[in-house]
Order: C-alpha cells, then sequence, then structure tokens
C-alpha cells in the first residue's frame, strides 16, 4: 500500500513550547510539498548550516542556533518528512540518501545563500551533509561534526541490535510506525541524563502517527551497509572524498556514551582528517547537545571565531 501525503505539518507547531524553541521558520517549495528551514540573524550573514540526524528535527540544533544567530545567517532545514516539514508518503518522495543531498542545494538555492558556509552535522545529517560537502568543497569554510558517520560502518563496530530490528520486514514497521519505538527508544537511551518532560515532548511532537513517521522508518531501512544496497555507492565515494576537505578546520566534538556512533566512528574521523580538533565528552550520549549543550557551543563560538581570525578557512570574499 502506498502512503499518502499527510496534512501540513506546522498547524501542529504549537505542541512544542517557545521558550524552548523560539524560531518561526520559513518553507521551501518542492512542488506538491514543503520543507521547512529555521534562517535565523542577519542575512548578510556569515552562514552556518545545521544537519539533523533521526528521528530528530531542527529542534536538536536549538542552543547552537542561539549561540550563532547574532553574527551569523544559520540556517537549519528540518529534513522532508521531518520536523515542521510536510511529510509526503513513498509516491511522492524518495527518502533516499541521494535525493537528501539534492535537498540541501535546493534548501541553499532558494535562500539565495552564496559563499563558503560553516556545516554543522550529526547522525544522518554527518551522511548527508559530508556527502554534499566532497561534491562542493568550495563552498565549505569549515566543519563542525558530532556523533555521526561520513564512511562505511567501521569493521569492528557490530550494528546494534535495536536498528537491525527497526530494519527487520514486517517487524520494522510496526515497531518504528505503529509502535513508535524508535522515538521513544531514543528519548530513553541517547542521554546519559534523562530529558526533561518538555523537552522529551518536542522530540516526539513531530512524529504523532502512522502517516507521520514515514521518515523515520526510510531513515533506518535505507542505511547503505552493503555493496549491493542503494547508497552504498554514495557512502564510499563520501569517505574516499573526505581527503578533500582535511585543510578545511574541523571540529569535532564527540559524547563518548553513544552506543550507536561511539568510539569506532570517531577514531575513523581521525584517521580521515587528522588536523581536526578533537573534544571528547565523557559524560555524554548520541544526543550530545542534550547532554554537553552549553560546552559544546562555547566550543563552537570559539572554533568559528579563531579559524574565522586566523583565516584558515575559505571564507567568501
Amino acid at each position: 500500500m502506498v502512503d499518502a501525503v499527510s496534512s501540513r505539518s506546522d498547524v501542529r507547531s504549537a505542541v512544542v513550547s517557545s521558550h524552548l524553541y523560539p524560531f518561526e521558520g520559513r518553507y521551501v517549495d518542492h512542488g506538491s510539498f514543503r520543507q521547512h528551514v529555521l534562517d535565523e540573524g542577519p542575512r548578510d550573514g556569515p552562514p552556518v548550516v545545521m544537519l539533523h540526524g533521526n528521528p530528530t528535527w531542527s529542534f536538536f540544533w536549538r542552543r547552537l542556533v542561539l549561540e550563532l544567530r547574532t553574527d551569523h545567517r544559520v540556517i537549519v532545514p528540518d529534513h522532508v518528512g521531518c520536523g515542521r516539514s510536510d511529510k509526503p508518503g513513498l509516491d511522492a518522495y524518495p527518502y533516499s540518501l541521494e535525493r537528501r543531498i539534492q535537498d540541501v542545494d535546493t534548501v541553499l538555492d532558494q535562500l539565495d545563500v552564496e559563499g563558503p558556509i560553516t556545516l554543522c552535522v550529526h547522525d544522518w545529517g554527518g551522511m548527508i551533509g559530508l556527502s554534499w560537502a566532497v561534491r562542493n568543497p568550495e563552498r565549505i569554510a569549515r566543519l563542525v561534526i558530532l556523533n555521526t558517520g561520513a564512511f562505511p560502518l567501521p569493521a569492528k563496530k557490530p550494528l546494534p541490535w535495536e536498528i537491525a530490528a527497526c530494519r527487520a520486514p514486517f517487524v520494522g514497521p510496526l515497531l518504528t510506525r505503529g509502535l513508535n519505538a524508535f522515538v521513544e527508544g531514543a528519548i530513553r537511551k541517547c542521554t546519559v541524563r534523562p530529558l526533561p518532560s518538555d523537552v522529551a515532548a518536542a522530540y516526539r511532537a513531530p512524529y504523532d502517527s502512522w502517516a507521520n513517521r514515514v521518515a523515520v522508518l526510510e531513515f533506518v531501512r535505507t542505511i547503505p551497509l552493503r555493496e549491493r544496497d542503494v547508497g552504498y555507492d554514495i557512502v564510499q565515494a563520501t569517505a574516499d572524498g573526505l581527503a578533500t576537505l582535511r585543510d578545511r578546520p574541523t571540529l569535532i566534538c564527540w559524547g563518548e556514551r553513544d552506543f550507536v556512533f561511539d568510539h569506532h566512528f570517531r577514531e575513523e574521523f581521525e584517521s580521515r582528517l587528522p588536523d581536526a580538533e578533537v573534544q571528547r565528552f565523557p559524560d555524554a550520549g548520541h544526543y550530545v547537545l542534550e547532554d554537553a549543550g552549553d560546552e559544546i557551543a562555547a566550543h563552537v563560538r570559539g572554533f568559528v571565531a579563531r579559524t574565522a581570525r586566523t583565516g584558515n578557512a575559505v571564507e567568501a570574499g
């Protein structure tokens, strides 16, 4: 059965407390559906683009948006099917890695973003954003990398059983779209300290029905793990292409208690980007900005200012 396009998601925005998410957002047009994007700060400020993962949304980046929007133009899309973006069915949107990369171009084009950007990535946002970056290295000023991957699964890292279960035929849709197990499991397991109830509610809010969980399932189902999987060629090309970004200033902020993107992934990034500045947070999990948000915001602010002063980044002009 093909899914129908769900209702416009912005009508449910009141679910999230405005003191937690004090942003209005705007929409990028994809024809039959729209993509929600935060566009904060001065329009002529140096652009910063933040890409979230699964099953989060732009809410994940809220502290960093507030930290940088005073003097940067901060652009944070909700991936199609996530957050306040519309959630088209599989008949209207392919939910593939390639399309996600193309969506980055669509967002930047429609928002008239020019010049090199500071690219911040987390979880699936890393695979999407760094794939875009290796295709457009001249548009990258600097990188901020939080618990993510941009290469095949490290040889010594087994796929967590929780993810394997959500990828399984029949069982996966039941768990992920029927019982909302992926979102609820992430709320419980992706931080070291329990999330406050209003923060947990905000992570849960966009994914309140079978129809609205289509992207959550498709992100899991389309993880390219084997050479025969759709998108594996992109993963391999991105891994090979990271070398073209080695001269870009890079800050890696890593939650060390992440059960998915653990030290195997961090060490892979350190190997491929050996000049990166690495900040490890031993008491932070996968939702590293929830466990260590203030410290990371300070690190990012200092990193951006320092590399701008020293001229180590590729800047516009």
